[in-house]
């Protein structure tokens, strides 16, 4: 099986990476961070808008898109030689909600008038997206969300409250999931998909701070705050489909294996400067490294999936557990590398690689759970893939 990629991809690669070393700030080349580390730069909302615009002057946020809605009608393996470098060069620009969930939601699901009217804006980078789909109470168990629109005669009327939503305070418009029908048996077929300006009266966006003391997360309030019918996607009550489609579409959007791949040389690095490399050392590395290409291979089954028009499924809960494992483990090893510096944050006269170690370490613990827990993406694994029965 031939891996190379095509003249035309090694082409893009390139074009992707002289743009990236001419508008990336020093700054963050040189800090070496990764996506949620930068969540704690204080410019890090005006950088990651000021390079999506430049990706989206060149057509890079919707490569793979039909042509008729802006797209180029490239293969998936664009869309990742594109993350690829993102992480290689540290940068941000990249909405991995608009671009990677909304606007495939709108393609699929949504009706012509919100093709042309949604889509633009994402390709062009000047539009951000949040998700609201967790709410306290539910864990992962979608289908028990309690956030209720009510319907009147020409709109929706929204109340209740969200939590984890990425970028909530960021973002320009929002895909959120809502019960339009109590009475619904089972209950997941009470939910309808909505577009959300957030900017509409009535919504509250309260900052969650995670361990790493980064602001990225946020709990998101509706009190009576009104959608246009228009702004379904997918079809009233059919809100839960939408998601299920999607789910599959947000576990192939990552590049965590890229981070974690720069992680790995970048501890390499500072153990080759201080003098740490011992065979015992020198194997954990090989392994790790080892883990990251078959992250990286996982990640290329879906994209040749989706380049065939197949829909991943169980292949994508493959590919996402074991990159966001993969990075735990990374970011386990940068802890027992720097010893009793690893304890030591950004500002400190000893500290290591700029803190990014116990950053990292402290924001892996969340891999475990977004994006649908590891159980979940075990069972879907396990049931879809292995043939396994259900255990509840």
């Amino acid at each position: 099986m031939d891996f190379r990629f095509s003249p035309e991809e090694e082409a893009f690669r390139q074009e992707v990476a002289a743009l990236l070393e001419r508008e990336v700030p020093a700054e963050y080349r040189r800090k070496r961070m990764t996506f949620f580390d930068m969540s704690a730069q204080h410019d890090w909302i005006q950088v990651h808008r000021y390079i999506a615009e430049r990706l989206g002057e060149k057509g890079w946020l919707s490569l793979h898109w039909p042509e008729e809605y802006g797209g180029r009608g490239l293969s998936p393996f664009y869309r990742l030689i594109l993350r690829e470098e993102l992480a290689r060069y540290h940068s941000p620009g990249y909405d991995s909600i608009g671009c990677g969930i909304v606007a495939p939601a709108i393609l699929l699901k949504g009706s012509e008038e919100q093709k042309n009217q949604y889509l633009p804006g994402i390709a062009a980078g000047k539009v951000m997206w949040c998700e609201t789909l967790s709410e306290p109470n539910h864990g992962s168990d979608l289908a028990a969300a309690e956030v209720f629109a009510k319907e009147e005669t020409d709109c929706f009327v929204v109340n209740g409250q969200k939590i984890w939503t990425t970028n909530g305070h960021f973002a320009d418009w929002n895909a959120l999931i809502a019960r339009t029908d109590r009475a619904a048996n089972p209950n997941y077929r009470g939910l309808t998909f909505f577009l959300l300006d957030m900017k509409t009266p009535g919504i509250t966006v309260n900052p969650i701070v995670n361990m790493a003391g980064h602001h990225e997360f946020n709990e998101v309030f509706f009190e009576d705050v009104r959608i246009p019918k228009e702004n379904i996607v997918g079809g009233l009550n059919k809100g839960f489909y939408v998601v299920m489609s999607l789910l599959d579409y947000e576990r192939t959007t990552d590049t965590v294996y890229a981070i974690a791949g720069t992680y790995i040389n970048d501890l390499a690095e500072y153990a080759r400067q201080n003098n740490l490399f011992t065979p015992v050392l020198e194997n954990k590395l090989a392994q790790l490294r080892a883990d990251c290409e078959v992250s990286r291979l996982l990640h290329y089954r879906v994209a040749w999936m989706q380049s065939k028009g197949m829909v991943p499924n169980y292949e994508s809960a493959m590919s996402k557990l074991y990159s966001f494992e993969l990075h735990q483990r990374v970011s386990e090893f940068g802890m027992d590398l720097a010893g009793q510096y690893s304890q030591l944050v950004e500002g400190s006269p000893r500290v290591p690689m700029f803190g990014r170690i116990p950053s990292c370490y402290l924001r892996s613990f969340g891999y475990s759970l977004e994006q649908g827990t590891s159980e979940i993406d075990r069972d879907v694994i396990a049931q879809r893939g292995l043939g396994l029965p259900r255990l509840r």
